[in-house]
């Protein structure tokens, strides 16, 4: 009886793994694009018939010419050098996110620290000898309620303010590539500028995306690849802020490249990095850097205030270890500790 039922069960079994296969068959298939943008690079992997290389430039171009302090013709370097200007979409939406979160953030994040990045040779003017009387008085033109927006224009207490979205615009970008690829119907894919991804649907075997957390390890040429863990998820944006990879030494002392808009110095906290895993990419790079500064018992009380947000801090340990924090949401991400 079970193999007159296996006699006739297998023809069938046979059509439905050849109609699987045909069927796979006829996916579109999964496509890489990279190059470079906002200084570091991109690698965007997605499910598409048709390569949409071009687009994507054309969409990074954009928020170059919006949030740039390099780019001599950007909104925020005309913003910068207080010259008359109409602010578009992508300006006013990074510019929102950026005030409400330094608020909830009392300060922590802010993107009016530009003048402190500056001076102290992290930014895109050259750097001076900082002493006290210095900071003190560059501290007069920093603070996110001394600016506004009203209707299309930016409002300054002081012109000598200027802004620097460094700390979101990788972010921004990452969700501006993703929606592009959302509007073109593609479900499949993973948006990586500069080590801030946003991740979509399933990989090219059909699995979550899995993204590495490099180990803090000092490497200003950005070689050591080491990971510290793996982590499996979808549907999220993600971004890493650390400060192993931007510093100098000065008199024997090594100055980190995050700097407290609050105090005016590079942090001396023991976080290493901070991962940020949020429903965007944007928010995800916003609350990445403000959570270097904020310190690692702040920013996980802050977390505990914000289900929406899920964080992974590498630290300074007990000799050449690393002692890793993160929040309880966090640990079903993790694959590989």
């Amino acid at each position: 009886m079970n193999k007159k039922k296996l006699t006739w069960q297998l023809p069938f079994l046979i059509l439905l793994i050849i109609g699987t296969i045909i069927i796979l068959k006829k996916q579109p298939p999964f496509r890489t694009n990279e190059g470079l943008v906002f200084g570091t690079v991109y690698k965007i992997t997605y499910q598409s018939d048709k390569d949409l290389h071009q687009e994507i430039k054309e969409a990074l171009k954009e928020v170059d010419n919006s949030l740039s302090p390099y780019n001599p013709n950007s909104i925020i370097t005309r913003i910068n050098h207080n010259e008359d200007t109409i602010l578009n979409t992508h300006f006013i939406d990074v510019f929102t996110l950026s005030q409400k979160i330094s608020v909830e953030t009392e300060g922590a994040f802010d993107i009016t620290v530009a003048p402190l990045v500056n001076a102290w040779g992290f930014g895109f003017k050259h750097a001076i000898n900082m002493n006290e009387s210095k900071i003190d008085s560059l501290k007069q033109f920093i603070g996110y309620t001394k600016i506004k927006m009203e209707g299309n224009k930016i409002l300054k207490d002081d012109e000598r303010i200027m802004l620097d979205c460094s700390s979101i615009a990788k972010g921004y970008g990452v969700d501006v590539v993703g929606k592009l690829l959302k509007s073109k119907g593609i479900k499949n894919y993973m948006v990586d500028i500069g080590g801030e991804v946003v991740l979509s649907g399933k990989n090219s075997k059909m699995k979550k995306w899995r993204i590495g957390i490099n180990k803090p390890v000092d490497d200003s040429l950005s070689t050591n690849q080491e990971l510290q863990t793996i982590l499996e998820t979808s549907d999220v944006g993600m971004a890493t802020s650390g400060n192993y990879r931007k510093f100098y030494y000065k008199d024997g002392k090594k100055y980190a490249h995050t700097i407290d808009p609050r105090l005016g110095y590079p942090i001396q906290h023991n976080i290493l990095s901070a991962t940020v895993i949020a429903k965007d990419c944007t928010t995800a790079d916003a609350y990445a850097t403000a959570f270097m500064v904020m310190g690692l018992d702040k920013a996980m009380a802050f977390c505990e205030t914000h289900p929406d947000l899920n964080a992974y801090f590498i630290c300074n340990g007990e000799g050449e270890e690393y002692a890793i924090h993160y929040t309880p949401g966090m640990k079903r991400f993790i694959v590989k500790k």
